[in-house]
């Protein structure tokens, strides 16, 4: 398992060449993203280790999958449960592992999740395009998609779109684990 600063200093230099890549500046990228220039020049020097939340306001202003901000270049790769890189949610109810790491900003990603006990977790809505396709591997979760709930079981699956506010609500005393494929327009 990678430590914190390795994954840190991956995240800045994928978000540097990405931004370079792109031609904008970091001003430009804060403005978009809504992340301050700081912190992004932060980022990109390995300097911060951004939360799930900033990591996601980046990909949203990127149009970009979070796991390409994580993605390594291997030809085969295991993606073992609690060994793989993690981001966590800012008000920490929320573990999301990546799973496969997409190359060239990808179309697709697919991540585990781990939802604590009683807890919620706010996403807020992703970029247009954005579809989730979610199951319930274990326990229970109730997914808020604005006005709407949807209370799902164990192998329970749900596909929405993800451009619209949504929160995930674990409503026992044991974790909750979860199966994201996300897909993007290109």
């Amino acid at each position: 398992m990678k430590s914190a600063d390795s994954i840190a200093k991956q995240v800045g230099m994928t978000l540097r060449k990405i931004r370079q890549d792109r031609g904008i500046s970091l001003q430009d990228l804060a403005d978009k993203t809504d992340v301050s220039k700081l912190t992004l020049g932060n980022i990109e020097r390995g300097e911060a280790n951004p939360s799930l939340s900033i990591i996601w306001k980046i990909a949203n202003g990127l149009s970009i999958p979070i796991s390409t901000l994580l993605q390594e270049n291997n030809q085969v790769t295991i993606s073992r449960a609690h060994q793989g890189n993690k981001v966590v949610s800012a008000n920490q109810v929320c573990v999301l592992e990546p799973m496969f790491e997409v190359a060239n900003y990808g179309q697709s990603e697919l991540h585990r999740a781990f939802l604590k006990p009683n807890s919620e977790y706010k996403p807020g809505a992703h970029q247009p395009g954005v579809i989730e396709y979610v199951t319930v591997m274990s326990g229970e979760l109730i997914i808020q998609i604005e006005n709407e709930t949807y209370h799902l079981f164990a192998y329970d699956s749900l596909k929405f779109n993800a451009d619209r506010i949504h929160a995930y609500i674990n409503p026992t005393s044991s974790t909750t684990i979860l199966h994201f494929v996300m897909t993007y327009l290109k």
